[in-house]
Formats: C-alpha cells, structure tokens, sequence
C-alpha cells in the first residue's frame, strides 16, 4: 500500500463487528456481528453479497476454507455452523462446546477445523464424519484464538489464551509442542508465517511479541 487513504466503506451492520476475514481469492471479506449475523462482501464492488443469520447469539468469528467454497462461523451461542458460499445455505452444525466459540479455523489438509472457546478447550472438527474427533484441555482460561499453520503434510495448531500464554500442538496427535510464556496479560490474538518460521502474539499488556522457530521447536 502506498497510501493510508480509505478507498471504500462497507456500510450494513447495526452493531458491534467482531472480527472479518479475507477470503482466499483476495476479492472478498466475512464479517461476523453482534447482530447475530454474518456478511459477505465484495471488495471491488463494496457491496453486501449474502447477509445470513443462524446464530441465537452475537456471531464472534469467522474463517474461509482453503478452496473459497466455505465460511465457519463460531458464536457467543457456543455453536459453530458451516455454509455454502455457493448457495448461502448452512451445511453443517457443529455442537460440543459449554461456552461461546471465540475463534474457528481450517486445517490445511481441508477437512479439519479447530475452533477455541471460552470453556477453556478446542475441539477438532472431521468435516468427512461431521463430528469431533478430539477435545485439547488447552489453557486454564478462555481461549481467545486458534490457528493452523503450514501445509497439510507439515502442520501445526496454535492457540492463544486469556492465561497470558499461547501454546503450540501437533497437527493430527494434538500433543503439545511448545508452551509460549512471557506476556504479562492475556493474549488475545495469535499468528504464523506461511513457513512456520514466525509467530507472532498480541496482549493486553499493550505490547506484541515475534517468536522464532528456534524459540518454538
């Protein structure tokens, strides 16, 4: 970007947006609301393609799958739905956790998901069985944030928490890899290069850390 001036504005929602999403081809963005409902927005046009709703409860977070033909939704209502972009419909309901689902994401082998929630878990998803396949006792508080990172023959999961630290798992064992400690207050967001060589983590206690892979293997 050369420039810092706002080139568009994506006007429809009444309330609190929560977070958004790119959509794997750059052209599109997912907004997840605390009016129950999700928007899908076309970047070229700024304009609103599909509004939907499903959630009895604020819509928190929202993910892509890695071909573009799907969007996960996590919600304050502890569920996590799954929809067609191609006919907007929801495909899939997704019902174990206690809490609100704070964060979703794809695996990129493309049939898993892990979503974090603030029952202090993550739960795998199998898109293929339409269940979960494996519960992470990940933190000892909410969890804020999950991510995979890598490719689908070499991947990690990584999830940040309201215990001040953000933790590494394998990708399939689940095991846990790496305990990242240092923050002073909870983390609230958690990141990776494409090559697994960075992570990088955002706190309440205002600043941000960058962890190397020799920190983290």
């Amino acid at each position: 970007m050369n420039s810092t001036k706002r080139v568009g504005e994506l006007a429809g929602h009444n309330c609190r947006v929560a977070r958004l999403g790119y959509h794997p081809s750059g052209r599109f963005i997912a907004t997840a609301c605390f009016d129950h409902s999700w928007r899908l927005w076309d970047l070229q046009t700024t304009s609103e393609i599909l509004h939907q709703e499903g959630h009895s409860g604020p819509v928190y977070s929202v993910s892509f799958h890695n071909d573009g033909s799907l969007l996960a939704t996590g919600g304050l209502d502890s569920y996590c739905r799954l929809w067609d972009l191609r006919t907007g419909r929801a495909v899939l309901f997704l019902e174990g956790h206690l809490k609100s689902v704070l964060s979703c994401d794809f695996a990129p082998d493309g049939y898993h998901l892990g979503t974090g929630s603030e029952d202090h878990s993550c739960k795998i998803w199998d898109l293929r069985q339409h269940k979960c396949i494996y519960t992470i006792p990940a933190h000892n508080n909410m969890v804020t944030f999950c991510k995979f990172a890598g490719t689908s023959t070499n991947a990690t999961f990584i999830t940040a928490s309201y215990d001040n630290t953000a933790k590494v798992w394998s990708h399939r064992g689940w095991m846990p890899l790496k305990s990242l400690t240092g923050h002073d207050n909870k983390v609230m967001c958690v990141d990776c290069s494409w090559e697994k060589k960075y992570i990088v983590t955002v706190s309440y206690d205002r600043t941000f850390k960058l962890w190397t892979n020799k920190s983290i293997s």
